[in-house]
């Protein structure tokens, strides 16, 4: 137990592999100086599945992390700016029911609540066009900096929309040769244990046997370590989360010039919703959907009327179809393996949670890594502690988006507002928020995946009715509440006087590159 962890071994590649091995010995070479070595075992045989290709403003801290410059990563990944998500049809249905999700916080957010000032007047605008300027940017389509804005900075908040497969590429090459990590491109043939029940070793066809100290499983729904060796058991939420199929397809621009959009659009359909995100060269959208409620023909359908209305061209046989099982681990850390990304779990594409909790997940081992298997142990407990709560708070916020929707149009949103479908915990929350909006200390820990901003936009974004406060509003309170409200319309026109398109800036950065931090 007293034995020092030096050797990690991470098993399988793809975006959850390249970024745990990144994140990890970036932070390890920042600390130590030797001593250590990371080796990441591939299949030459699995190809990534590519279904989100949508990540959080914090992708910009790993990559930074990391070492990788921004421009590099743009010009190479087929990478977009995305400031946020807009749902259409996720309320009523109708052509105009759409509301946005955006990546800034509102206005003073740390220490105002602008939500009851809103409340008073809600028909005048939405709540995210009331307290930030993100949804004005957006709608027309602008970038979230300049080109004289620096490396991972910005003037408003912003993440990315990228190319799975080239990321991986990307992410690959920079590992290998910036970060020492050890690419063994070869198949697993036998995982070998240790007396104590761990993993000694993994056994490969063409490179024998790989031992290690630690081992990551990033081997995808196959979870060839957590799932198939130790036998960790999956909890379904497909009772909670009801979409299970995905088809996903690349669509061209109808020129090189074409606009690209600021942020994702999901689109609620009959059974599901669609996806559709701007990259530079193409579209990537599909379809999610509950096979409970519809069919495949039914939901292709669906998918292919999608794209046509969007001025889309593709053809039928390029789609690709993608079972999904939303559902996790029942913990994710066993004896000395833990596993990341797909072979932990995974719910569905919407808010783009996969590839956050990769990210989250490859940084709480690496500002955590136990310095002995004996620590390993302490270790292992936390991050099960931490990551069942934060994978059962965003089921909450997931189910969240389907639960308020006053679609009757289907059986499939009908279903989605039966309580028996909601977990407790969300509607103890939804019982506060009736009498008030939600704010910092809602929840149980400091730092949460989906904030209460973010509830706030989703539920104001779909007509949630929070009573007016019986002891009313000081005066004090409505005037910085005003003055908030004004500074945010005036920041709105300055954005929209001075930021370039997307694609404007996307052009300008393969041209002259961004500045470096």
């Amino acid at each position: 137990m007293a034995q020092a962890i030096k050797s990690i071994v991470i098993v399988g590649g793809g975006t959850a592999g390249w970024i745990t091995a990144g994140t990890i010995a970036a932070k390890l070479q920042s600390e130590h100086a030797d001593g250590f070595n990371i080796t990441l075992v591939e299949s030459p045989d699995v190809k990534p599945i590519g279904v989100g290709e949508g990540t959080w403003p914090t992708m910009r801290r790993t990559l930074k992390a990391m070492g990788v410059r921004e421009t590099d990563f743009i010009r190479q990944c087929n990478v977009s700016f995305k400031q946020g998500a807009k749902f259409a049809k996720w309320v009523t249905g109708a052509e105009d029911d759409f509301y946005y999700h955006p990546l800034v916080l509102p206005q003073d957010f740390d220490s105002t609540n602008l939500a009851r000032h809103w409340m008073e007047r809600p028909f005048e605008q939405s709540f995210s066009q009331a307290v930030s300027p993100q949804e004005a940017v957006c709608e027309v389509g602008l970038a979230p900096k300049s080109i004289a804005t620096a490396e991972y900075t910005s003037i408003i908040n912003y993440a990315y929309h990228l190319d799975a497969g080239r990321f991986s590429a990307f992410l690959q090459q920079h590992c290998t040769e910036k970060l020492n990590v050890r690419h063994v491109l070869d198949n697993v043939t036998a995982i070998n244990a240790a007396e104590n029940g761990d993993i000694a070793s993994v056994s490969t066809t063409t490179n024998g046997d790989i031992s290690g100290d630690l081992f990551i499983d990033c081997t995808g729904f196959k979870s060839l370590l957590l799932g198939e060796h130790f036998k960790v058991g999956f909890k379904s939420c497909k009772d909670v989360l009801f979409v299970d199929q995905a088809l996903a397809i690349h669509v061209p621009y109808e020129s090189e010039d074409a606009p690209i959009a600021s942020h994702t659009i999901s689109t609620g359909q009959s059974a599901g919703w669609v996806w559709d995100i701007g990259l530079q060269n193409r579209r990537g959208v599909g379809h999610v959907y509950s096979s409970a409620h519809t069919t495949e023909e039914q939901a292709s359908e669906e998918l292919l009327n999608y794209i046509a209305q969007t001025g889309g061209h593709v053809n039928e046989a390029d789609i690709r179809k993608i079972p999904l099982n939303p559902g996790h681990r029942v913990k994710f850390w066993h004896q000395n393996c833990v596993a990341i990304g797909l072979s932990a779990g995974f719910l569905e594409p919407l808010e783009a949670s996969s590839l956050l909790l990769v990210e989250i997940s490859a940084s709480m081992i690496a500002d955590q890594f136990p310095a002995t298997r004996y620590a390993m142990e302490i270790v292992a407990q936390r991050f099960n502690r931490t990551f069942l709560y934060r994978w059962d708070r965003i089921i909450d916020f997931l189910k969240l988006h389907y639960m308020l929707s006053k679609r009757n149009d289907s059986a499939f949103w009908i279903d989605n507002r039966d309580s028996a479908s909601i977990p407790q915990s969300l509607q103890d929350q939804l019982t506060l928020w009736q009498y008030q909006p939600p704010w910092h200390n809602d929840f149980e820990h400091a730092i949460e995946v989906f904030p209460a901003a973010s509830y706030q936009y989703v539920l104001y974004g779909m007509g949630f009715d929070t009573q007016a406060s019986a002891l009313g509003m000081s005066e004090v309170y409505k005037q910085k509440a005003s003055s908030l409200r004004q500074k945010n319309t005036q920041q709105i026109q300055q954005m929209l006087k001075t930021l370039p398109s997307n694609r404007a800036l996307i052009n300008k950065i393969h041209q002259y590159g961004l500045q470096k931090v």
